[in-house]
């Protein structure tokens, strides 16, 4: 699995552990972060969406967590998409895109004025 840096996007490399005091070489990061983790998700609850997971209040240093699992640099790619929509709703416009036209047809649809 590659490990890719959330902060600075650098390749960390083929990784299969991530120690809690491991960080990246480039910009200094903890990569045993929340923000590292393929369970972080800042609209679930607690941002995490293992459900047995403790509650972690710094998302972006190093942590005990037992269910954290390095977010592979496949997955991580995609998630500039999640990132865009994520900062789209909080300055208030609405994300563009395919899913969000058929949604808003669905919605007229099931609202329409008579």
């Amino acid at each position: 699995m590659r490990v890719v840096c959330h902060a600075c996007t650098a390749d960390v490399g083929a990784r299969e552990r991530i120690g809690r005091r491991d960080t990246c070489a480039r910009c200094g990061v903890d990569l045993h972060s929340c923000r590292q983790c393929r369970f972080y998700d800042a609209r679930a609850y607690n941002a995490c969406r293992e459900p047995q997971a403790e509650r972690v209040l710094d998302k972006e240093h190093g942590n005990f967590c037992d269910y954290f699992t390095p977010l592979d640099a496949g997955v991580a790619s995609g998630t500039a998409l999640a990132a865009k929509v994520e900062t789209s709703v909080g300055t208030g416009t609405a994300p563009t895109g395919p899913r969000s036209v058929d949604a808003r047809a669905q919605l007229d649809h099931l609202f329409r004025r008579r």
